[in-house]
């Protein structure tokens, strides 16, 4: 935490070569500087299945959500419906809520009993 509090009260040339210093990008550095706190991006492995979800988080405190596909899937959800992630809502709102229960089912899975799957690791059974 101390770097962090000696970084607001540097001027931008020294945010520069404290950047390079450290190996990390520039605007990164700027942006830590400007909020006085490193930035915080969860990476969602699953945990994230709606925008909504994705709109809570960023409730939460979070920076940013990176998510996988399977959020914008909408076999039966009407037209833009489920690509309604793209603005994500700063105050909770009945509809955003409304997103967060899957209509569509579980996203699909592996089954690791089926013969048919192929496996990449070598097993020495």
């Amino acid at each position: 935490m101390g770097e962090i509090r000696a970084l607001r009260n540097m001027d931008d040339d020294e945010v520069f070569s404290f950047a390079k210093r450290i190996a990390a990008p520039y605007d990164l550095v700027m942006q830590a500087k400007q909020l006085g706190r490193l930035p915080v991006v969860n990476f969602a492995a699953g945990g994230v299945a709606t925008p909504a979800d994705a709109a809570l988080m960023m409730q939460l405190g979070c920076d940013g959500v990176f998510v996988g596909s399977g959020i914008f899937r909408v076999a039966t959800l009407r037209a833009g419906q489920g690509l309604s992630a793209k603005r994500l809502p700063t105050t909770p709102t009945r509809r955003s809520s409304q997103r967060s229960v899957p209509v569509w089912g579980a996203m699909v899975g592996i089954n690791l009993n089926d013969t048919k799957v192929e496996r990449f690791a070598a097993r020495s059974e």
